[in-house]
C-alpha cells in the first residue's frame, strides 16, 4: 500500500470536508483493559496509525482521532474512549464531525467470539451476534449496515461465562496468535483502501 499521508487536523477538515472512510477499533479505555481480547480492535487502530507514522490524539468526539490522507481523500482512524458498551455515542458523533455520507463508509473492527483465534473475517452490515458494542452502534447510528472486521478471539472456556473471556488476557501462545490478527486485520485495512471492500473480502476471507 502507498503510504498515507498525515497532516494537522484543521488542515485536512478546515472547509467541513467529508472523509471517504472512517474506521473504528472498538474496545475499553483503561490500563486496566490493555491486552484483553475485548480490546483487540483498539489494537488494530494503533498497528495502522504505527505503520504510517500518524498519531491519535483526543478530540470533542469521545475519541482518539488520527487523521490521513489517501489518494487525496480523507480517512479517519479513531478509538473510542467510551467504555465498549456505550462506543455508538463517539461513533455517531465522528460521524457527524466528518459527515459521513454513507453508512458503509463506517468500517468498524472488533473481536467476535465465532471466529478461532487468529482468524479474521470482512464483513457488510448483518447481525450483530450479540456483541455489545456492535449493539450500541446500531443504537445510536440507527443503522446496522455499516462494515466490519471481525477478529476472532474464540470461545470461552468450559463453566466461563462470556463476559469474563472477553476482558480477560489470554495465555503466551493466544498471544502472539491475536499479534498476527492484528497485523493480518491491518493489511485487510490498507488493502480496502487500495482495492475496495469487496475485492480485500475476497482475499481475506479466504487466507484465515
Amino acid at each position: 500500500m502507498s503510504r498515507l499521508i498525515r497532516g494537522e487536523r484543521r488542515s485536512l477538515t478546515r472547509r467541513g470536508e467529508s472523509a471517504e472512510l472512517l474506521v473504528v477499533g472498538l474496545g475499553n479505555p483503561g490500563s486496566k483493559f490493555v491486552g484483553t481480547r475485548h480490546n483487540i480492535g483498539r489494537e488494530v487502530i494503533d498497528e495502522v496509525v504505527k505503520r504510517n507514522d500518524s498519531n491519535l490524539k483526543a478530540g470533542k468526539e469521545e475519541a482518539l482521532v488520527a487523521e490521513v490522507r489517501h489518494e487525496g481523500n480523507l480517512i479517519v482512524f479513531a478509538i473510542p474512549m467510551t467504555f465498549m458498551n456505550d462506543s455508538g455515542i463517539a461513533v455517531a458523533k465522528l460521524m457527524r464531525r466528518y459527515r459521513l455520507s454513507e453508512v458503509k463508509n463506517l468500517l468498524i473492527v472488533h473481536d467476535e467470539l465465532d471466529l478461532e483465534v487468529g482468524s479474521i473475517r470482512l464483513k457488510e452490515g448483518g447481525g450483530l451476534a450479540g456483541h455489545n458494542g456492535l449493539r450500541s452502534v446500531k443504537q445510536h447510528i440507527r443503522n446496522q449496515d455499516f462494515s466490519r472486521i471481525r477478529v476472532g478471539i474464540g470461545k470461552p472456556f468450559p463453566n466461563q461465562k462470556g463476559a469474563q473471556y472477553v476482558v480477560s488476557k489470554p495465555g503466551k501462545k493466544e498471544s502472539q496468535d491475536l499479534l498476527f490478527s492484528v497485523a493480518t486485520a491491518a493489511d485487510s485495512i490498507e488493502s480496502i483502501l487500495e482495492i475496495g471492500f469487496e475485492k480485500s473480502m475476497q482475499i481475506f476471507n479466504k487466507k484465515t
